[in-house]
């Protein structure tokens, strides 16, 4: 500034220096006085460089002291921030580990809820409510939701406890009536018995049906209902032990009586049955028929050849007679025309044999037909079942097996059925044709040994016995 002016001053007194020593002289005095000036500022600047220097000096003091105090914070939160992550992960496992605390002891709440007899649901239904109570809870905490699922393991080492012991508790029932009684249950293991209270009432082991409102209790009798007495009165005895734990006893219950079982078939069963019935009646009858065709032997054939060779046909007539059944029949219509061509007689034989197959092949037909339409009738039964069926499932739904079990029943039992009767008819059809062409075998073979043995026609009576002319 002070300069700038000196400047001036300078610039005005060149301008003026022809204006004479007047100007010179007070430019002088201005530029002593600029410099003066210029003094005064120097000295002032000067004056105030210094603390304005120890200012800066103290404000870059503060400057790096809180640069080094960032930097502390800076790796202080990084040091946090390494340990929240820490904190973090660890907080994962240990939720991983609660989770799958929690997984195992949901496994064990159905393993535990499933393996319960019937018996036993209500002692525990309290434990387990308070299990799902506990499951269900997401606001408690995981520390306190462990705890209370915890305490079904304790119940579970408890009933342990009772189980291998032997265990007594009071319940109700049903008898063979479906009449529920009070009684005493009795626990050893997996067995369970039951005896109605103070005797009056059955004794046995118990069984578990499907939507029943109590399990059931299949009698013993003998001292097997009074031992499982006197444990429920006493608290000791003996007791029968089922290894099968029930299973042995709803198999048997499953198994009907044979009338029962044609019942449920429903009335397909009725021309089933008759079909079946009708095929063993024929086969009976047809067997003795045939059973009782007797054949000729030989040595009957050859005497009635014999008496022809010597050309005694009274005496031949007489042998034919004396054969028993068809083949005595048969010779003597032969023996009516043996002096003609013998394609003459091999067809009086023929015709024979084919009026004899009919009466004898008579009812084989009956097999066939009951082969081929029992199984027809059976898939008639099937489809019957399998509509009424899906008509109660329209009306009632899947919920109740039993609902169902009828028209399942008369789908399956007539299809049974049908196999049943078919399958030996055909059987039987086939051994009666085989019995029949053994039959008609034999036949043809002994007409054929009486055609070959015939004498030809025109010959001397001594030469067809051997003897030389």
């Amino acid at each position: 500034m002070g300069l700038g002016l000196s400047l001036a001053l300078l610039c005005t007194g060149w301008v003026r220096a022809g204006e004479g020593v007047p100007l010179e002289a007070g430019a002088r005095a201005d530029l002593q006085a600029a410099l003066q000036e210029l003094s005064r500022t120097r000295a002032q600047i000067e004056e105030e460089r210094l603390p304005l220097v120890r200012r800066l000096r103290e404000l870059e003091e503060a400057v790096k002291a809180r640069r080094e105090e960032w930097d502390r914070a800076r790796r202080a939160a990084d040091n946090a921030l390494v340990e929240l992550n820490v904190l973090k992960a660890e907080v994962r496992a240990r939720s991983n580990e609660v989770a799958a605390v929690e997984g195992l002891l949901h496994n064990y709440f159905e393993a535990f809820a499933g393996r319960l007899h019937a018996a036993e649901a209500p002692r525990y239904e309290a434990a387990l409510r308070e299990f799902q109570r506990a499951r269900s809870e997401d606001v408690v905490e995981p520390a306190r939701r462990l705890e209370r699922e915890l305490a079904l393991i304790e119940v579970g080492l408890e009933r342990l406890e009772r189980l291998v012991g032997g265990d007594l508790w009071a319940g109700r029932a049903l008898a063979a009536g479906g009449e529920l009684v009070e009684g005493r249950y009795v626990s050893l293991g997996p067995l369970v018995w039951f005896a109605a209270a103070g005797g009056q009432g059955p004794a046995g082991v118990t069984q578990v049906r499907l939507n029943s409102p109590a399990p059931e209790v299949a009698e013993m009798g003998g001292a097997a209902s009074a031992g499982i007495q006197e444990v429920a009165d006493r608290g000791h005895g003996e007791v029968p032990v089922d290894p099968t734990r029930g299973n042995a006893l709803k198999i048997a219950a499953t198994k009907d009586p044979l009338w029962v079982h044609i019942r449920k078939g429903g009335p397909v069963m009725v021309p089933i049955l008759l079909l079946g019935l009708g095929a063993l009646a024929v086969f009976v009858v047809k067997w003795i028929q045939l059973s009782r065709v007797p054949m000729a032997t030989p040595e009957e054939v050859q005497a009635v050849l014999g008496a022809l060779s010597e050309g005694n046909t009274e005496r031949a007539q007489r042998a034919a007679r004396q054969i028993q059944g068809p083949v005595g029949r048969i010779l003597e219509a032969a023996l009516l025309h043996w002096r003609e061509p013998k394609e003459a007689v091999e067809e009086v034989l023929y015709e024979r044999m084919l009026a004899l197959r009919p009466r004898w092949e008579r009812g084989l037909p009956f097999l066939a037909l009951a082969a081929a339409a029992a199984p027809l009738l059976g898939l008639l039964g099937t489809v019957t079942g399998m509509i009424n069926t899906f008509n109660v499932i329209t009306v009632f739904g899947t919920g109740d097996p039993k609902t169902l079990a009828g028209g399942i029943s008369e789908a399956l039992i007539t299809t049974e059925f049908g196999l049943i009767v078919a399958i030996p008819s055909l059987l039987l059809h086939a051994l009666l044709s085989r019995r029949l062409k053994g039959l008609l075998g034999q036949l043809e073979q002994i007409s054929l040994a009486f055609l070959n043995g015939l004498p030809e026609p025109g010959t001397p009576a001594r030469v067809r016995e051997g003897v030389e002319p």
